[in-house]
């Protein structure tokens, strides 16, 4: 796919997006009108990109669903669920016609069905009114050159406290007007403070304009015809300014010549002015070229703050900072011992490779805004599949992770969502008689803490019922009912995320087809994070994952256990010390700090290392409280570092007390543990 079709098909699932969840205010709020603007503008763009771009089914289907949405807007049609239920037909309609083009570089599939539906709401009301407005429009843009006080009144000029400038916007022979057209108006209200168009964007848009267009704009950029002359795609453009000496003068001028197009002298004098800083020789208005030129390149400066990097190639560069890592910690290892000056090169090269990555990472992390788009029409669905009322809440959508976690987490997002829809919100007729409010609740949530990110998805429905869970554990021979009675709650709770569990009776779209829940755990997992699940009878459920903020590179703390070696992560040692004296307590073995006990976990029996362990001597490393109250023994501490860990996998993959592999110099691989779990 080349390069213009894929910023073309990038460009319509944020207009989907969007779209989706602009309908979403809508609905709940059909007096909306700044959503319902919202809407319609977006619909109007997908209708001329895709007609811009050839797609012309497309363009039709984006086209009924825009006239739909116009009746709405009109009054002419009130905003019900089923007439949304059409709309939002057509935008799944508009997204697989998405789908399509960036496979296939075509529309294949037949859409007249989708678009009959919809426009049977229309034909059901009698009613059009989205043709007349396109007549209207056309035949607005039918004259170029407009008075720019006819599209900004002078009160607004002369309430500005900035310069005003009239803009006349040449776009010569352009073979898609309405894309090229909003390459400009998109930079113009880039660059300046855009108070009026003529025609209006929507036609702009749809390219019903004929060799040009008006802008009126508000700015304090040293040299506005430079800038307007960086545009993209447009072919010439004159500019002159609107000072309120200019508006006295056209309110006084003789009233036949209110139409008429301004003097373009000042707006020459500024483009010989732009052309000159290019040889450097002094502007007309007596500046000089180097300012002129300096304002120039500060406008291109700000058009490239951020460029577009494909995905693969983020990947790669992430893969070579890998190995420099590893690269850099067999060079230390393979030199100890050395003079100092050979340290010392080695810690500046710590250093800069240390930048590198911190910059690499920044670089892959992404909002979690960027799959969360999708979530509110999904949960609005399944709300109304099963004649349910749910208000869907998202907070902490600006919380970034990396591109590889949130991608994985999009579909275990969408399990708990699913099951907060199905198992979490009861029925209104359920609630209301609990003397509960009929509408539920489902927030998704999303908190930075450190180099991690707690995601929850919590409900405000009836909660586990855990006798229900023991049944069914009994039922599917997962335990016997002597082993289910002695469960705590807390691990009658943990039973949701059994393979193959589920409490539904019956299978349904949503869920009860005995996977999700497990699927979730696993790839949590995989991520080297946890998912956990509380739940308060009549009160609701709350599943929480914990996930870290990037992969693979960790600082570790290496130690030492019957002469293997082993890697802690250093995010979870709080205190490390000498052995201290062991207490028994109920017969287990347990340390005290400051007459707090803490479990103690003697490395070797846990990973039955072969090899003499010093029982009485050796090293403690205390682990933090959050992570787990826990002293783990060990005959002794090498230092930390930095490494490259890969995640088990296959029957690796799971083992408790493990959590992947580090290779360091000469090519040994040291085990990182999982303290959580060991």
């Amino acid at each position: 796919m080349d390069d213009y079709l894929e910023a073309f098909v990038r460009e319509g699932e944020e207009h989907v997006t969007n779209l989706n969840n602009a309908l979403l205010e809508l609905e709940s709020d059909p007096g909306n009108e700044e959503a319902m603007d919202a809407i319609f503008r977006t619909a109007h763009t997908l209708k001329g990109n895709f007609g811009a771009m050839g797609f012309e089914d497309a363009s039709e289907l984006a086209h009924a669903v825009e006239d739909l949405l116009d009746a709405m807007r009109q009054g002419d049609l009130d905003v019900t669920g089923d007439r949304m239920d059409r709309i939002f037909e057509g935008v799944d309609e508009i997204e697989a016609c998405l789908d399509e083009i960036e496979a296939n570089g075509e529309v294949e599939r037949d859409v007249s069905d989708t678009v009959e539906s919809v426009r049977a709401v229309l034909d059901e009301a009698g009613d059009e009114p989205a043709e007349a407005t396109e007549d209207a429009t056309e035949d607005a843009a039918s004259a170029p050159g407009a008075d720019p006080f006819a599209i900004v009144d002078r009160e607004t000029v002369a309430d500005v406290d900035r310069r005003v400038f009239h803009v006349h916007v040449d776009m010569g022979d352009s073979q898609m007007k309405g894309v090229d057209g909003m390459f400009v108006l998109e930079a113009a209200q880039e660059e300046f403070d855009l108070l009026g168009t003529e025609p209006s964007p929507d036609a702009i848009n749809d390219g019903d304009y004929d060799d040009g267009f008006d802008l009126v704009v508000a700015s304090d950029v040293a040299d506005v015809a430079a800038t307007v002359h960086s545009f993209p795609k447009l072919d010439d453009a004159t500019v002159t300014e609107l000072t309120d000496d200019a508006a006295a003068a056209e309110e006084s001028g003789d009233a036949d010549d209110a139409g008429a197009e301004p003097e373009p002298a000042e707006s020459d004098e500024e483009a010989a002015g732009a052309a000159s800083a290019d040889d450097g020789s002094e502007a007309d208005d007596g500046s000089e070229a180097d300012d002129d030129g300096d304002s120039a390149m500060a406008s291109t400066d700000t058009e490239i703050q951020s460029v577009r990097v494909d995905v693969d190639q983020l990947d790669e560069l992430h893969g070579l900072v890998e190995q420099l890592v590893t690269t850099r910690i067999k060079l230390r290892r393979g030199m100890e011992g050395s003079d100092r000056q050979v340290d010392d090169e080695l810690d500046e090269l710590d250093k800069i490779s240390g930048s590198l990555q911190d910059t690499v990472m920044d670089m892959r992390l992404v909002p979690m805004k960027k799959i969360v788009g999708k979530f509110p029409r999904l949960v609005r669905d399944l709300a109304r599949e099963q004649d349910k009322d749910i208000e869907f809440v998202v907070e902490g959508d600006d919380v970034e992770l990396d591109r590889t976690i949130l991608t994985e987490i999009s579909d275990p997002l969408m399990h708990l969502l699913r099951n907060a829809v199905d198992h979490g919100i009861e029925p209104p007729e359920v609630r209301e008689a609990n003397g509960k409010d009929p509408e539920g609740t489902v927030t998704l949530s999303a908190e930075r803490n450190r180099d991690q990110v707690i995601i929850q998805v919590r409900d405000d429905g009836g909660g586990i019922d855990r006798e229900r869970v023991r049944e069914k554990a009994v039922e599917k021979d997962i335990m016997s009912r002597e082993e289910a009675d002695e469960l705590t709650d807390a691990e009658v709770e943990d039973l949701v995320f059994h393979p193959g569990f589920s409490t539904n009776d019956e299978v349904t779209d949503v869920s009860g087809r005995g996977v999700g829940m497990d699927v979730v755990r696993d790839t949590v997992s995989r991520l080297d994070g946890s998912v956990s699940v509380s739940s308060v009878p009549g009160e609701g459920t709350t599943f929480t994952m914990t996930l870290p903020v990037t992969v693979a590179i960790v600082k570790v703390l290496f130690v030492e256990s019957g002469g293997e070696e082993y890697g802690i992560p250093i995010k979870t040692v709080d205190e490390i010390s000498r052995m201290k004296q062991v207490k028994t307590v109920d017969g287990e073995e347990v340390i005290t700090y400051d007459e707090t006990v803490y479990p103690l976990v003697r490395l070797g029996d846990a990973l039955n290392v072969p090899g003499d362990t010093r029982d009485d001597d050796g090293m403690l490393v205390r682990i933090r409280d959050t992570e787990r109250q826990v002293a783990v023994h060990c005959d002794d501490v090498r230092g930390q570092e930095e490494v490259v860990v890969k995640p088990f996998e296959g029957i690796l993959s799971g083992i408790p007390g493990l959590s992947g592999a580090a290779v360091l110099g000469e090519g040994d691989v040291v085990t990182i543990l999982d303290v959580s779990t060991l």
